[in-house]
């Protein structure tokens, strides 16, 4: 399954050679991605773990971190590499491009390390040091990234995780939507940029809704048949049931089939290619349509054969046994 890299209606290649193998499955067959299914990526990983600087160097060599989110993404989760990232940059702050590397690495390690503090409860619910501990965290990321774009202004990923701190300490609208033009230059069609904004959009922080909707579909809109863009609209509809008081809000026949076409015309549609990380967009359709109670769930379970990945089912109180249950209803 990891070998498909390529739309279903495309010529595939040989078994890939970087493919981990598929772990265990659960009693409901289902299992969890690990460093996207991939050896490199584990390997990366691993070295980050170790916190061996020289080794993740050699790790990073197939992949590009100022434009590849979803490598970016899994060194975010690694602990202890805000320990040895700030080092890594000042070891090599005679190079542009490793200190850069260095300090995207530390930069979002360190967005996502306030999050671990501040965790995903209510503001309300927050304490005094957890604020404490989260805008810390998220000024040293701010400062980290904003050093890593200035050195590396070809980069799309310090601005799609500039938008994720700036959310969190609350900054200016007008600071928020120069980090998204500065992203979307880089990128118009950037699917993690887009899905960061229908997260800021949302009101809990702050927007209106219908607001990351309506973005949502105007994006998507202007994307290429195929374009991984169109799970922006999939998340846009997770996002108004998180935030609706009406658990089947997402089941109207509109809804149902605003999502079935997104899907077609997206992740469906054999002109999608499946770069490292397609696994995670399979699952944001997959939670959509399993909420709008469309029958176009089963098509993209059937595609992820079991797979689950952390993103979008952290919203859902057992995520295991909610993509199970949704797997086997469709």
């Amino acid at each position: 399954m990891f070998g498909k890299l390529f739309g279903r209606g495309a010529e595939r290649p040989g078994a890939d050679p970087h493919a981990l193998p598929v772990p265990r499955r659960q009693k409901n067959g289902t299992y969890r991605l690990r460093a996207l299914g991939d050896a490199r990526v584990l390997a990366l990983m691993e070295a980050a773990d170790a916190g061996d600087w020289e080794a993740v160097k050699a790790a990073l060599a197939p992949f590009d971190l100022g434009r590849e989110q979803a490598i970016l993404g899994q060194l975010t989760d690694v602990d202890g590499v805000e320990e040895w990232a700030v080092r890594a940059a000042e070891e090599d702050k005679d190079d542009k491009e490793l200190r850069a590397t260095a300090l995207l690495i530390s930069g979002a390690r360190h967005v996502s390390w306030g999050w671990e503090a501040r965790t995903s409860a209510r503001a309300v619910d927050v304490s005094r040091d957890q604020w404490q501990t989260f805008y810390e965290r998220l000024r040293i990321a701010e400062e980290h990234l904003l050093e890593a774009a200035e050195l590396r202004p070809d980069w799309v990923t310090p601005w799609r995780h500039l938008l994720t701190s700036g959310r969190g300490m609350s900054v200016d609208d007008s600071v928020q939507d120069a980090r998204l033009a500065a992203g979307l230059r880089r990128d118009p069609l950037n699917p993690d940029i887009h899905l960061e904004w229908v997260s800021h959009l949302q009101p809990r922080w702050g927007g209106e809704r219908g607001q990351a909707l309506e973005f949502a579909r105007k994006a998507f809109a202007a994307a290429p048949d195929g374009h991984p863009l169109g799970c922006v609209v999939a998340m846009a509809h997770i996002e108004d049931w998180v935030e609706s008081d009406e658990r089947d809000c997402l089941q109207q026949p509109q809804i149902r089939a605003e999502l079935r076409e997104a899907a077609e015309r997206s992740i469906l549609h054999h002109a999608y290619e499946r770069r490292l990380g397609w696994q995670g967009d399979y699952n944001m359709f997959a939670m959509a349509l399993s909420l709008a109670g469309s029958s176009t769930a089963s098509n993209v379970f059937r595609e992820l054969d079991g797979v689950i990945t952390e993103w979008p089912w952290t919203f859902m109180a057992d995520p295991d046994k909610a993509y199970a249950r949704f797997r086997k209803a469709f």
